[in-house]
Order: structure tokens, then C-alpha cells, then sequence
């Protein structure tokens, strides 16, 4: 365990500070939208990097012009430029490629929505970089996409990891460990929904904030409940997960918002998206287990004192966080 605990502080504390936010390399986005029958508007968002546009570049079907848009101007979050482009021969059916996407460790969504067909959504990975676009996409598409989307930004989320890292060390009971992340999941679909319909609008940066602080609410939790007392973090961690997950919902929400939903297929998309967070979420705590089992067998018990500084290494990281988000306000 002291292994375990060594291992996953020492990468969180080694990763670079422009990594600690959560959602720092969010997917790319390129919209392609018809505006009449040869031409198309096009708005593609590429993730920042240190300041810095990721080096990709979106690349249409040679037959419009231009195939490439005009460089990025940056709002904050990502990199984003507009262009008009004319396709005298359609999209269906042709090419479009993300140039660097390769060499990356990121995906990119592309959206097409043409005036007389069904909105395709497409998925873009370093594996698949060039893609044809169909002629027509089912909605078990979008949700195999956005499902995969959901899965993986849980797992490139170090914040949400840290949370249920600690959760796993402050609920030692497996059924009541899983009933508190499924309390977590509910809560944070609940905010996600309101806030992708327009009913929450909450600023980014104090939710995000506020994420790393029920961080270290869960470090404290765990040196308080190895005193022996009543705890209801522990005893009922179902009540506090599901308090914090409609925070934690507030922060994928602002991830959404820049990835974009398909208008013809929001409920499909939030549905897979929340449970691709569900099964990272049970997927990261499968792997934690069977870590823990290991060192069992292979080693001493676990400790109180490994517990301890675990808790500590925990709330030392979430409090960088804290401070570097508050002084970002």
C-alpha cells in the first residue's frame, strides 16, 4: 500500500502545473456546418497546451476550398478560428483528417451537419486521424462515441482520480465504496443535464475550486476516521458523494460545453457520457483493488500509518490546486 500510495502521489506532484487542471487537454472540436448547397461554415477548437495551440490541424476533402482554415485565436480555454469553405462536390463520402493527431495523446470530435441529412458525429484518434465521412450515422454511434469520450475523460481528469482515490482509501467496505460512487455518478448527471439545457450557469473557475476543496475535505476525513469516532463520510459515504458529485457535475459540464453536444442526440450523448464516467470510475477503483491485493499477499498488511500518509500526501496536492485556482480567479 505504502507502494501504491508513493507511486500515484509522486506522479500527481511531478506532473506539470499546466496538467492540474482537470480538463487541461479536452478534446478537439470541428463543427462543419451547411449554409447552402456548395457552402459550408466551418469552427474548429483546438486544445491549449501551455499557452499554446496543440499542433493539429483540421484538413477537409480536397474538393473544398480552402482545406485549411486561418490560424487560431485563442479565448482562454482553447484556440479557435472560422472559416467558409466551398465543397462544389459534397462532404459525403470524402476524406477529412486531423494533420498531428498522430503524435498526439488526444481526440478530436468532428461534427458534420449537413442541411438535407442527419448530423454524423465522428471520433478521431491518434489511430484514426483520417476518416470518410457517411453518408448517414445511427444514434448508437454518437453514443458509442461520446460513451468513449467519458470513459476516457475520467481517466485524464486528475482532479476527479484524486477524489476517488481518496474515496477508496476512506470507504473500506466494497459494496458501500461502489453505492458511493454510483451516489457520485447520479449526482454529478443531474448538474451535467441542467447545466447542458441552460437551467445552471455556474463560472469555471470557482467550481473547479471548489472540486480540488472536496479533495481535501476527503484527505481530512480520513485522518479524522482513524481516530475512531462516528464519521458520516464513512458510515453513510453515499450522502457526501452525492453532495459532492453535483460539483464535480458542474466541472464536466464546462468540458462539454467546449467538446459540444449533437443537437439532434443531447440525451443519447449525456447518457454515454455519464457512463463512460461511471466505468472509469469503477475501472480506476477495479485496478486500485487489485493493486491492494497484490501487496497483501506479496507483503505486510496495511498500515494505519501508511493511511495516514496517504491522507496527507492527498490533501497536499488538493490544496496546490486550491491555491493555484483561487489565484487564477
Amino acid at each position: 500500500m505504502r507502494l501504491l500510495v508513493c507511486v500515484f502521489l509522486f506522479v500527481l506532484c511531478a506532473w506539470p502545473a499546466g496538467k492540474a487542471n482537470a480538463h487541461a487537454l479536452d478534446p478537439g472540436y470541428l463543427e462543419i456546418r451547411q449554409i447552402s448547397p456548395v457552402n459550408w461554415s466551418v469552427h474548429w477548437r483546438k486544445p491549449d497546451v501551455n499557452g499554446q495551440p496543440m499542433a493539429i490541424d483540421a484538413v477537409l476533402p480536397e474538393n473544398c476550398t480552402p482545406a485549411r482554415g486561418p490560424s487560431p485565436i485563442s479565448d482562454s480555454r482553447a484556440w479557435v478560428s472560422s472559416w467558409i469553405v466551398e465543397c462544389h462536390a459534397g462532404i459525403a463520402g470524402q476524406p477529412i483528417a486531423i494533420d498531428g493527431l498522430d503524435s498526439q495523446k488526444n481526440d478530436v470530435l468532428v461534427r458534420l451537419l449537413p442541411l438535407n441529412a442527419e448530423p454524423t458525429t465522428l471520433r478521431f484518434t491518434p489511430e484514426t486521424s483520417v476518416q470518410i465521412t457517411p453518408a448517414e450515422q445511427t444514434t448508437w454511434a454518437v453514443f458509442a462515441a461520446y460513451l468513449l469520450l467519458g470513459f476516457e475523460h475520467i481517466l485524464e481528469g486528475w482532479d476527479h482520480l484524486l477524489f476517488v482515490f481518496a474515496l477508496f482509501i476512506l470507504v473500506r467496505e466494497p459494496w458501500k465504496l461502489v453505492g458511493a460512487v454510483t451516489a457520485f455518478t447520479l449526482a454529478h448527471s443531474i448538474t451535467l443535464a441542467l447545466a447542458t439545457f441552460g437551467v445552471l450557469n455556474v463560472p469555471g473557475p470557482p467550481v473547479e475550486a471548489v472540486i480540488a476543496l472536496s479533495i481535501v475535505f476527503l484527505a481530512m476525513e480520513i485522518v479524522k476516521g482513524e481516530e475512531g469516532r462516528f464519521r458520516l463520510s464513512k458510515q453513510k459515504p453515499w450522502i457526501i458523494c452525492f453532495g459532492f458529485g453535483l460539483l464535480h457535475g458542474l466541472g464536466f459540464a464546462g468540458a462539454l460545453a467546449d467538446i459540444g453536444l449533437p443537437a439532434n442526440d443531447i440525451p443519447a450523448a449525456l447518457l454515454a457520457f455519464n457512463l463512460g464516467v461511471e466505468a472509469g470510475q469503477l475501472s480506476f477503483i477495479g485496478a486500485l483493488a487489485l493493486l491492494v491485493a497484490i501487496w497483501r499477499l506479496t507483503a505486510h498488511p496495511i498500515s494505519r500509518r501508511a493511511t495516514v500518509i496517504a491522507a496527507y500526501g492527498i490533501g497536499s496536492v488538493s490544496m496546490y490546486w486550491l491555491i493555484e485556482r483561487i489565484s487564477g480567479f
